[in-house]
């Protein structure tokens, strides 16, 4: 590598920032390359390769903060960009609770070793094989069924980068880290001409673990041709089936509500409830940045905490909420090493690798206890209110008579309150799949309101 390595920057930064007359302050480097290929009907539509390196600064004197950033590395821009970040601070508000980790939280883990979250076969993916697994797997979409006659195509991104961060207690902390995704979306008409859409996607740290092509493509074009035929239904009160897709949909909502953030803003249905039962036994979600290979996986959060695995629901008690050190210190309570980060943002508590665990149901036994009910493949709008929990989402899936897949339902919306929704999970499958950086199986939620005629 040419040049300073982004560790480099960033403590030489710190440096001038200190120098400056920051009382304290943390830069984060971020170096990548990134590609994308997209291919439609069989003919490459998009080829983007860039390559990027950016810093962002964060300066706190006094309880004054300011962050700023820039991609101008050159030596006297920097030290111009250091001196101009400490000047803000000096303008804006003070904040009794804005500040660095106590230096006894930053992590020992300096490296990535051990997360298998680089991988050196990226470095050789060459752009006609990149065409090439876009094109195989767009092809097999439309080639799973006659009645598949258009696509919105198939892209393939990779990136390829480095993270490093640096403080003014002497922290320091880099790792690599690699990442690949293929989507395709298949099309198809219906008998009355309405357009009936799927999709399918596989995203990963390393290119082995990645889908076979073909499959996500055959994949898309089945959930697309499912749906051809769909039916309105009746509004009832009926058993939810979840796929695991829409499982991960359900987490991140109700996970959102348990961050330092949402407590200190009163923006969360769960405050003053940890330590509660609120859902069913069969309720075990967590977070775990130390699972090796996934995509939000690290060794340290954006402030250089330790990254650990938090629960937050452990046989439906609600554990407990993710803090970054400043809602942490607002809430009085402690960082749980959730800090999440942007180059040009303020740490914020969030969660980098959900896992809803699984259970020992198979997903077929699931459905063959449901007599009447919906299986849910796909989720609409925004409808949660984090605030009062009341659920509403508009829906499409497949009706469940007599314990089997019946046929497709669309133009419907499911509702309840995610405090009856996590009591009401009365089975949980065995089928845990990966989305990105979630993980979920299928889950079965007693009884929720479905709207439609």
């Amino acid at each position: 590598m040419e040049g300073p390595t982004p560790l480099e920057i960033a403590r030489n930064v710190v440096s001038l920032a200190r120098r400056a007359g920051a009382e304290q302050c943390d830069a984060i480097v971020s170096m990548y390359t990134e590609a994308n290929v997209t291919v439609r009907l069989g003919e490459l539509e998009k080829l983007i390769e860039a390559g990027s390196m950016s810093l962002g600064l964060r300066v706190i004197n006094g309880g004054r903060t300011a962050v700023c950033s820039t991609s101008d590395l050159s030596p006297a821009a920097l030290e111009r960009f250091a001196a101009e970040a400490v000047d803000l601070a000096s303008i804006s508000e003070p904040d009794e609770f804005a500040g660095l980790p106590e230096p006894e939280l930053l992590s020992r883990a300096t490296t990535a070793a051990g997360l298998s979250l680089y991988d050196e076969h990226m470095e050789t993916l060459s752009t006609d094989e990149r065409i090439r697994m876009a094109k195989a797997c767009e092809g097999a979409a439309l080639g799973f069924d006659s009645r598949v006659n258009n696509s919105d195509g198939a892209s393939l991104s990779t990136r390829i980068g480095q993270l490093a961060l640096a403080n003014s207690y002497g922290f320091e902390g880099s790792y690599p880290a690699t990442s690949i995704s293929l989507m395709v979306e298949a099309i198809a008409d219906d008998a009355d001409g309405k357009k009936r859409n799927g999709y399918w996607y596989s995203a990963e740290r390393s290119l082995h673990r990645l889908m076979d092509p073909e499959e996500i493509g055959r994949i898309a074009a089945r959930r697309t041709i499912d749906q051809l035929g769909a039916r309105k239904i009746a509004t009832r009160q009926s058993p939810v089936v979840f796929e695991p897709m829409m499982t991960v949909a359900l987490m991140g909502d109700l996970v959102g509500c348990a961050t330092g953030s949402a407590l200190y803003r009163g923006a969360t249905f769960l405050a003053s409830r940890a330590g509660k039962a609120l859902g069913s036994p069969l309720v075990n979600i967590s977070d775990d940045p130390s699972r090796p290979g996934g995509l939000g996986s690290r060794p340290f959060d954006g402030e250089g905490v330790g990254a650990r695995r938090n629960d937050i629901f452990r046989q439906g008690v609600f554990s407990g909420f993710l803090f970054d050190c400043y809602t942490a210190r607002r809430t009085g309570n402690s960082t749980t090493g959730s800090a999440q980060r942007g180059i040009e943002s303020l740490p914020a508590p969030g969660a980098s690798t959900l896992i809803f665990e699984a259970g020992n149901s198979e997903p077929g036994s699931i459905i063959a206890g449901v007599t009447e009910g919906l299986y849910l493949t796909t989720l609409m709008g925004n409808g949660f209110n984090p605030t009062t929990g009341d659920y509403s989402r508009g829906a499409a899936g497949f009706w469940i008579q007599d314990g089997k897949l019946a046929y497709p339902v669309s133009e419907v919306n499911i509702s309840g309150h995610m405090d009856s929704m996590l009591a009401g999970v009365d089975a949980v499958g065995d089928d845990l799949a990966s989305f990105g950086s979630s993980s979920a199986p299928t889950i079965r939620i007693r009884e929720m309101t479905i709207s439609g005629t």
